[in-house]
């Protein structure tokens, strides 16, 4: 019956499902004299694990900490601000020349060709106005049939 359940227990070991009672069980069990012959070889893997745990480590182990050069990595950001800045300046720089340039526009040294200029412009607004003023003569006549219809 013990075996039995020893066989349980080991199976669950392998599958990783034991308790911590359980693998004490095993323990327990492997290190005693009577082991059931066909669980003979797993007496050895048990032994191990109770010898290596009495064991002691005389060794030491030199840690290293990582130390982050901080230096180097100050003088990075500073010069990806740095650049930053620069760039800023110089797209800045470039959008006031052609604001410049654009506000330029329109602008006349000699006074006869300034004189034609407003001419067109004034032609044209012009056009524009009395399309809008024939527009308002359509309302205006509508204007009048509608009051003749419904005489008020």
């Amino acid at each position: 019956m013990e075996f039995n359940k020893i066989e349980d227990i080991l199976e669950k070991y392998f599958q990783g499902e034991t308790s911590i009672a359980e693998e004490n069980q095993l323990k327990e069990y492997f290190s005693s004299s009577n082991v059931a012959q066909h669980l003979e070889q797993y007496k050895p893997m048990f032994g191990y694990f109770s010898q290596v745990k009495e064991q002691k480590s005389t060794q030491e182990i030199p840690l290293k900490a990582k130390k982050r050069n901080v230096a180097w990595l100050s003088i990075a950001a500073s010069i990806v601000v740095l650049l930053g800045i620069g760039t800023y300046f110089f797209v800045s720089e470039k959008n006031a020349a052609q604001a410049v340039a654009q506000s330029e526009l329109g602008t006349y040294d000699d006074p006869e060709e300034a004189l034609a200029a407003t001419q067109k412009a004034l032609a044209l607004l012009s056009n524009n106005v009395n399309v809008g003023i024939e527009s308002v003569q359509y309302i205006q006549e509508y204007q009048q049939s509608k009051n003749k219809i419904f005489k008020q």
